[in-house]
């Protein structure tokens, strides 16, 4: 890793904890200033290390729901899930590109289909206008965190964690009891997912490029003679 890449994690890695610390406070202020910070810190550091253009564009597609989110409207609340989308598209296409062909998570496909019954449960409970978008939405996200297993283990638990936090912004729109401070949950779910699914690509387009590497640098028999 670079100074440059160090750097860029140490500043995400404060971001990260001074927006925590903002939510257990109740700072609306400074959640507003450090959230916005957290994504692009995220998508320098990608950049710093050569990591794949479709990554900072997931990255660069959750601050646009980030900073959508902050807004206490309908329209903005929307967006920011198709900004979501959009990440979510960009990772679907990065896991088919460095992952396996098959799952390695197939044992999360029952915690993937509890979310999505915890979905169909607050049905009755969203707004009308909310239930298609929220419906869709959640298929994606599902795809997405389960496409995550492609990657291995560290992909896989940001996948299923991003899962679980979008899953407590479902259950406050749905007006569904909360935890204390529910939006602090909310955030390291994410972020923790996030630097996750990061960590995950990284490593995995690391280690197809070494393998081709390999490949091309292995001698190519000599032909064998033709028979009499």
């Amino acid at each position: 890793m670079t100074v440059a890449g160090r750097r860029l994690l140490g500043a995400f890695a404060l971001a990260a904890a001074g927006d925590l610390a903002a939510l257990l406070a109740g700072s609306d202020a400074a959640h507003t200033v450090f959230k916005p910070l957290l994504m692009p810190l995220l998508a320098a550091y990608v950049i710093t290390a050569g990591g794949p253009r479709l990554l900072t564009a997931a990255l660069l597609f959750g601050w646009g729901g980030d900073v959508l989110l902050l807004a206490d409207a309908d329209a903005a609340f929307l967006a920011g899930m198709g900004s979501f989308a959009a990440g979510h598209i960009c990772y679907l296409a990065l896991f088919k590109r460095h992952g396996t062909p098959r799952a390695r998570g197939a044992w999360l496909v029952a915690a993937y289909a509890t979310a999505l019954a915890t979905v169909a449960l607050m049905w009755p409970d969203l707004p009308a206008d909310m239930r298609g978008p929220v419906a869709g939405y959640s298929l994606l996200l599902t795809a997405m965190a389960f496409g995550a297993t492609r990657l291995g283990l560290t992909a896989a638990v940001g996948g299923a964690l991003f899962l679980l936090s979008d899953t407590l912004i479902a259950t406050g729109v749905a007006e569904w009891p909360q935890a204390p401070r529910p939006d602090f949950w909310i955030m390291l779910t994410y972020i923790t997912a996030q630097f996750l699914l990061v960590s995950g690509v990284l490593s995995a387009r690391l280690t197809s490029e070494s393998a081709a590497a390999t490949r091309s640098a292995e001698p190519t028999p000599p032909p064998r003679p033709l028979a009499r």
